[in-house]
């Protein structure tokens, strides 16, 4: 007996709401709280990975504590034993050859225990070069060593808006041997550092002045990164050439580039509330696969939005650029340190001291695992000469995915200016005219009239389903558009 049509229809209806309940965060990352020690302040400003799956964290406070058990199945088993005690708000760490490297906010150290007691008793300065005078913003983040053992450092600005210590509002490397050398100049605030696939080091900065809104840097050696207020400090080195010229106030990057040969522009514009508020940590994935389709990726903690970002980059007449996806949240406190582990474990720290948080809670020591279940997302989005290629994580309905109205983009730029941040200005709405599907279902390029080079091109893809019906988990994407390739 043939089924009803009341019956067709309904099966159609629970097939579509299943679908859509399907595209949950929980079916694809399992994110869970490492409990802390009790009556402990843990706002986290640090993550090291150390032998034996043991994971040191630093605090604001400048406590140093090592977890046993974070990796584990049952994570009521974790054990904490403090390790260090009176560091000056790390914010960055390592482990190398039995010593923990950190970059505290007056100095980068390296602390060991050399008598197998669990507490460090060797403390040594490797360099403190630089200066502090006790304001709440002169923040001090450094990386894990580059290829030559450098550790990159980036200070904040005194109060986020002038130079009264020494080096503020620059990018140092420290070498092996403890010499400080300037590598970039023109920070404002970072909210963290960290490398790409390939080695190259960024930098997240935060919105405010010559800082239109929140973006991801390259820290290209030689380069000046946007804001002039450290530029005084050219006369205290060789190192880096002779001192930029100032931006013209109430300009345009696209133009100021055009006049300051060392101007390196932002690869990735974070757009203010629309992706985040406080970009902090950055990791690029490079475990093979182990935490989804995202092999050399980077993704960036958000410490407003309690979130963790998903970028992808490319390089493009020299300059790198990109797009920034929306990606985990639900975080229990804002994000600042972010880790991950090679098994694909990502770990991340919170806090909301000093700024709220969509994460309620006052701090937060989380980690989050990939199910092996992989969302239907635009993967990737590349630049091409006259539009865009976008590659999705699963085959796409060619019916949806050929379709221009299934696609809508606008587009942006911001106020290059002293003043605090930028509204969205210069708005242009370039029009799709073509779409074509790959073979394999999985690319499509779009043909876009009216690009803007310097301009976040924001594209949304609402209509797009998969082969097997399936909607996007996210369904926009914002590129930064320095270049048009050629």
């Amino acid at each position: 007996m043939l089924p009803s049509r009341p019956s067709v229809l309904l099966a159609l209806v629970f097939a579509a709401s299943n679908l859509a309940q399907a595209q949950q965060q929980s079916d694809f990352y399992i994110r869970e709280e490492i409990p802390t020690p009790t009556d402990e302040v843990m706002e986290l400003g640090s993550i090291a990975l150390m032998p034996d799956q043991k994971v040191a964290v630093t605090t604001r406070r400048g406590d140093l504590w090592i977890c046993s058990g974070a990796y584990g199945s049952d994570l009521s088993q974790v054990k904490w034993e403090k390790f260090a005690e009176g560091l000056h708000e790390p914010l960055g760490m390592f482990w190398k050859d039995g010593w923990l490297y950190l970059t505290q906010r007056p100095e980068v150290t390296r602390i060991k225990d050399s008598d197998g007691d669990g507490k460090a008793d060797i403390f040594e300065t490797i360099n403190s070069d630089w200066g502090i005078k006790g304001d709440y913003h002169e923040y001090a983040f450094g990386s894990d060593p580059d290829k030559e053992g450098n550790i990159w450092t980036v200070f904040c600005l005194t109060g986020s808006f002038t130079a009264e210590s020494p080096w503020r509002g620059w990018c140092m490397r420290i070498t092996p041997k403890g010499e400080m050398i300037p590598t970039c100049s023109g920070i404002r605030s970072p909210g963290g550092i960290g490398f790409n696939a390939e080695g190259d080091v960024f930098y997240t900065d935060n919105q405010g002045p010559w800082n239109g809104s929140s973006s991801l840097k390259w820290l290209k050696p030689g380069s000046f990164q946007g804001n002039p207020t450290g530029n005084k400090f050219y006369e205290d080195t060789k190192a880096m050439g002779k001192r930029p010229v100032e931006p013209n106030d109430k300009s345009r990057i696209i133009a100021e580039r055009k006049r300051i040969a060392e101007f390196v522009p932002p690869a990735v514009i974070l757009p203010h509330a629309k992706v985040g508020h406080s970009p902090s940590g950055i990791v690029a994935d490079t475990t093979g696969g182990k935490f989804g389709p995202w092999e050399k990726q980077l993704y960036i903690g958000e410490q407003t939005k309690s979130e963790l970002q998903r970028v992808s980059l490319e390089k493009v007449n020299g300059l790198y650029q990109g797009a920034v996806f929306h990606f985990l949240s639900g975080f229990e406190a804002g994000l600042v340190p972010v880790r991950q582990a090679p098994d694909g474990t990502v770990f991340v720290g919170g806090t909301n001291r000093g700024w709220a948080s969509s994460g309620s809670k006052p701090f937060t020591f989380e980690r989050v695992r990939w199910t092996g279940k992989t969302p239907f997302e635009m993967q990737n989005i590349s630049a091409l000469k006259d539009g865009f290629e976008v590659t999705f994580t699963e085959p796409v309905d060619p019916a949806t995915a050929s379709k221009p109205e299934s696609y809508s983009m606008d587009a942006w730029t911001y106020i290059y200016q002293a003043e605090y941040g930028s509204p969205e200005v210069d708005k242009v709405t370039p029009k799709i005219t073509g779409v074509s599907v790959s073979p394999d279902k999985k690319k499509v390029r779009l043909k876009v009239d009216g690009l803007v080079q310097g301009h976040v091109h924001h594209l949304e893809a609402k209509g797009v389903t998969s082969a097997s019906g399936a909607k996007l988990w996210h369904d926009e994407g914002w590129y930064t558009l320095n270049e048009i390739p050629k």
